[in-house]
């Protein structure tokens, strides 16, 4: 601190033009980067009018000093005294002239001094984004500078830290009689770089110069918080981000990415150009090699090293050799061995009996007693059979939604078989679990593709097995007139399916015995964990007919020739069926037309066997 006895106005006068210049004309403009700067000055009754207009100089030559504009260092002016006056908000001016302006007309209060109301204002208003100042998250400094001459008169110390809390530096600067324990309870830490005492007004010029260095002069790089990735580089009042060779700065100003060399050009790579920091190098894809002018690629021939063991032809592709089969062969598993294709698993051929391969192609084939349909694929129906068809299926817990599903497929793979229609079969399906839920009854649809969409729309229900419960449920109600069942007096067969999986959880015997007492032929289909004891007590005898069961679900399609030998009756045979005669004319059309197809297929096959026979003879004349 430094000493000064008060001098006349004369001297201050003297004084006061040399020392605006002087400051103005120090050196360069203080480039700190932005700022928010609010001047509180004390304008109290106490301030003498030439030591208010030193403060008013004091002013001016300081904004001389600084960077100002919206992007740069923005400043506000309050004046208080017993109360606080706006001289001009943060956001009020971008121009040095009209705050210099401002500052010259300033009118003192000539009252009380009211630091602490001051610094209130100044920390809830001045600094506000209402007033100019740039929001927090800006991170954009804010400095406070405190003028006062005399003893506050009202407590500054709880408000002071209160506005240093939310981040507003303060520099305190005491005039002649300003109080020091004051100064230091409203100052920034450190107190050595924040409070200012000026005994001198002749002082005033190396206060003004060591105030706008401190302002101005700091290392913010190593202060910390910059946040740059690679390096800080300091400059007077503020810093800026750089990057290590190689790299160039973010959209941030923050990040250093690597310079993509590659964005600029291929530079002659053929394939592909890979960049790392300030340089870059060509790449092959997959199966290709650089060659020695390291841009061009040449394809990698595998083949030119050896078959590698391929039975028929070695392949040369981008991902290395690959062994390929000649037409109707099928490469093995290993890799490398050819195999004669089986069209039969290799394409959807729709044979619904069996599929015959042969050589390079197929032909279905259908169970004895039926005959090949037109469509080369699909057999003879249950045409003359009429069936009433009631489906229980078990929709308990252990099934699973996923295994429910393919129960679902298998009861439509039996539907396909079946002659669906009104005067024909009808189907109606039954789910049971913990209870019992008519899908449909016998009489609700008359077309097979009905009953499809219908079985597919069934939601799975899950919980107990309770497969007593759903038989009682089928003899009391499933085979009734009113569920669409025909009378008994047309001794049309009725036919019961049971699908189950497990162990029933309820007696099974009263009303499976009760089912073939009223003339029901009941078939028990078991999957997985089901019962024989429970899927023969089920069903009618003999038990090798009407029982059938599949270890899992994934396989029990192998049940349906065996379930459709069993529940289509036998043509012509059934009751009420009159017998035809062989020599009756329709029979013997029949018999012609079956006659005609199978001459039809033999000359097919041999047709088939000439162009193998021809093509055997023509590979022989080659390798000849």
């Amino acid at each position: 601190m430094r000493g000064l006895l008060c001098s006349p106005l004369p001297m201050l006068l003297f004084l006061l033009q040399p020392w605006e210049t002087q400051l103005q004309f120090a050196g360069p403009r203080c480039r700190s980067g932005p700022l928010d700067l609010v001047f509180v000055i004390d304008s109290s009754r106490s301030v003498r009018p030439f030591e208010f207009e030193t403060m008013r100089q004091f002013l001016v030559g300081l904004l001389r000093g600084l960077d100002v504009g919206p992007d740069a260092t923005r400043v506000g002016v309050i004046q208080y005294s017993s109360q606080v006056q706006s001289v001009f908000p943060l956001g009020a001016f971008s121009r040095r002239e009209d705050m210099e302006r401002a500052i010259r007309a300033l009118v003192p209060l000539a009252q009380g001094t009211m630091t602490g109301l001051a610094i209130q204002y100044a920390m809830n208003v001045a600094f506000s984004v209402a007033e100019g100042a740039r929001p927090p998250q800006a991170r954009v400094p804010r400095i406070a500078v405190i003028v006062t001459d005399g003893r506050p008169q009202d407590r500054v110390a709880e408000v002071a830290a209160q506005a240093r809390a939310r981040g507003i530096e303060i520099y305190a600067v005491g005039v002649q009689r300003a109080d020091v324990g004051s100064l230091r309870a409203m100052a920034s830490p450190p107190l050595d770089e924040h409070v200012f005492l000026v005994e001198s007004f002749d002082l005033i010029q190396e206060f003004g110069l060591q105030f706008q260095g401190r302002l101005c002069g700091k290392d913010l790089c190593t202060e910390g918080g910059h946040g740059c990735q690679h390096q800080c580089v300091s400059a007077p009042g503020t810093f800026h981000c750089a990057c290590n060779p190689g790299y160039q700065l973010a959209a941030d100003n923050k990040s250093c990415l690597a310079i993509d060399l590659c964005t600029q050009g291929t530079h002659g790579c053929e394939h592909h150009c890979i960049s790392s920091p300030g340089s870059y190098f060509c790449r092959c894809r997959a199966g290709f090699v650089l060659q020695q002018d390291q841009r061009s690629c040449r394809a990698i021939d595998h083949c030119s090293f050896g078959n590698h063991s391929c039975q028929h032809e070695c392949v040369s592709t981008f991902a290395g050799p690959r062994c390929h089969c000649r037409e109707g062969h099928d490469l093995l598993p290993d890799g490398k061995s050819c195999e004669a294709r089986d069209l039969c698993n290799g394409v959807d051929h729709g044979c619904e009996f069996q599929c015959v391969s042969e050589g390079l192609s197929y032909r279905c084939l259908c169970p004895e007693g039926q005959q090949l349909q037109a469509d080369g694929k699909s057999c003879n129906r249950c045409r003359e059979g009429h069936v009433d068809l009631v489906l229980l299926v078990d929709g308990s817990k252990s099934v699973r939604p996923q295994n429910f599903e393919l129960v679902k497929r298998f009861v439509n793979q039996i539907v396909d078989f079946l002659d669906v229609s009104p005067e024909g079969t009808r189907v109606g399906l039954v789910q049971f679990s913990s209870r019992v839920r008519t899908e449909f009854p016998l009489g609700r649809y008359g077309t097979a593709a009905e009953v499809k969409q219908a079985v597919l729309a069934v939601e799975y229900m899950e919980r107990g097995t309770m497969t007593g419960l759903a038989l009682r449920h089928m003899v009391e109600h499933s085979f009734s007139e009113a569920q669409g069942a025909r009378p008994r007096a047309l001794n049309v067969p009725r036919v019961g399916l049971v699908f189950t999986d497990g162990r029933s959880q309820d007696d099974i015997s009263v009303w499976a015995a009760r089912a073939k007492e009223e003339g029901i032929v009941m078939y028990a289909v078991g999957v997985g964990k089901a019962v024989e004891e429970e899927l023969r007590q089920i069903a009618s005898e003999p038990a090798e007919l009407h029982v059938s069961y599949s270890p899992d679900f994934g396989t029990m399609t192998h049940l349906l020739e065996n379930l459709r030998g069993s529940i289509c009756p036998e043509e012509g045979i059934g009751p009420g069926t009159e017998l035809r005669s062989p020599c009756e004319c329709e029979s013997l059309v029949e018999f012609q037309g079956r006659t005609l197809g199978a001459l039809e297929r033999l000359t097919q096959n041999l047709a088939q066997l000439t162009a193998r026979l021809e093509d055997l003879e023509n590979q022989l004349a080659t390798q000849k």
